[in-house]
């Protein structure tokens, strides 16, 4: 029973290769054995088929040639591809680089714009700030003499009101020494006049240092 399955395996192996390389899985199926027999057997078959053929036979001359002229000419071609590619990535890298410094030069190009006008802006303001003090220091001025004026202005006014109340003292001390001398002067009047004259009228005058008698009459 062994041998026939090995024969079964052996005869679906040798019409397998024929047409392909066998396998375990086509030459179970072939020669109706199980999975373990066919890999027994197939084994057996390829180690017999080896032996038998002895060593391969050296390559002709020929056909290492062409082979050598094949190998060279795909070399050649995969040289010639690495090289165009080569130079299409260095061009790609050197556009990509101008680019890049392009774009830097623009970069440093705004930034110096930048601060040019940044210095100007800060020039501007530093000289509205000075004619600002400016203006404030001048405003100062003109209020501390303007408070200088008015300090004086209420000082003269202070001594005007000084200068009236002492008048006004002064007329109403004139004016009470005024009724007193006129009552002095009614009083001599009565003194010096005749008994036998009738009383004369009081007049209603100031005290003169020029009264005469005729004054009195």
């Amino acid at each position: 029973m062994t041998s026939s399955v090995k024969d079964r395996v052996f005869a679906a192996a040798e019409q397998i290769s024929a047409e392909r390389r066998p396998t375990v899985s086509t030459v179970r199926a072939a020669a109706g054995v199980s999975n373990a027999d066919a890999t027994r057997y197939l084994k057996e078959w390829s180690e017999e088929k080896l032996a038998a053929g002895g060593q391969v036979a050296a390559t002709p001359p020929a056909l290492l040639e062409q082979a050598t002229r094949l190998a060279a000419a795909c070399w050649a071609e995969a040289s010639t591809q690495a090289a165009d590619r080569h130079t299409a990535v260095e061009a790609a890298w050197a556009q990509e680089r101008k680019d890049k410094d392009l774009e830097i030069a623009e970069l440093v190009a705004d930034l110096d714009k930048a601060a040019a006008e940044r210095e100007t802006a800060t020039a501007d303001f530093q000289a509205r700030v000075t004619a600002l003090e400016s203006k404030a220091q001048a405003l100062e001025r003109q209020l501390a003499a303007r408070g200088a004026e008015l300090e004086d202005s209420r000082a003269a006014e202070r001594a005007a009101v000084g200068a009236a109340a002492e008048a006004e003292n002064k007329l109403a001390s004139a004016e009470a020494r005024s009724a007193t001398l006129e009552k002095v002067h009614n009083a001599l009047l009565q003194r010096v006049a005749p008994e036998t004259k009738a009383p004369v009228p009081k007049k209603n005058k100031s005290f003169s240092p020029y009264f005469t008698e005729a004054d009195a009459d």
